[in-house]
């Protein structure tokens, strides 16, 4: 499983970059290029929770989104699936380096099954991303919101668990740092996502 998710993750973030930069040599004028950036801006504002965490993990994809819904929802899904991974693996690193108390090992774990799990969910809800078309949409789209709304629900299951009184504080600012930026990445993907789904189909 970690094999074939580090695979899909470093894949797609090649094919991103090869995008971006086939895709601001051969097109990649300035005021194209401020008008990209500028619908992220304004469609993460609009949209999500954390608009600057939107904002500045997608804007250096711009040439590759342009002004598409569906590559602007697509991106902030492999933003997020990448982030999780690799939470996933500093979480594994803590709990090895670490001689931690027996609450907080028990706390460890549970977190590392839950970013397991998220992980997983996230790699699901871009295999049904790329089904999202003609007459599946609708399904498929269903099936995107349910993965990521219940990696959301992972995430935030995780950070529960690390409650104030049975973290030394070092190991709580770490995990802390780590699985909110996780969440909220999460969160901005699955508002961008409900946006796609909804613009979408109200189209006829």
């Amino acid at each position: 499983m970690e094999t074939s998710v580090a695979g899909l993750a470093i894949a797609a973030v090649l094919f991103l970059h090869f995008s971006v930069n086939s895709s601001c040599s051969a097109t990649g004028s300035l005021p194209s290029r401020n008008t990209n950036i500028e619908y992220i801006k304004t469609t993460c504002y609009n949209t999500t929770l954390y608009p600057k965490l939107c904002y500045h993990t997608l804007a250096i994809y711009a040439s590759t989104i342009e002004t598409n819904p569906k590559l602007l929802a697509s991106t902030a899904l492999n933003v997020s699936l990448r982030n999780t991974y690799s939470t996933s693996r500093l979480m594994k690193r803590v709990s090895k380096l670490l001689v931690l108390e027996p609450r907080v090992a028990a706390a460890m774990v549970d977190c590392t099954e839950e970013v397991g799990d998220s992980v997983y969910e996230l790699q699901r809800s871009m295999e049904e991303m790329g089904q999202a078309d003609g007459s599946r949409f609708s399904k498929a789209m269903s099936d995107v919101e349910t993965w990521v709304s219940a990696a959301l629900t992972d995430d935030d299951t995780c950070l529960d668990g690390f409650a104030e009184e049975v973290m030394n504080k070092k190991v709580a600012a770490i995990i802390k740092r780590h699985v909110q930026r996780m969440a909220r990445l999460t969160s901005n993907a699955l508002a961008l996502v409900n946006r796609f789904a909804s613009t979408q189909a109200s189209l006829p």
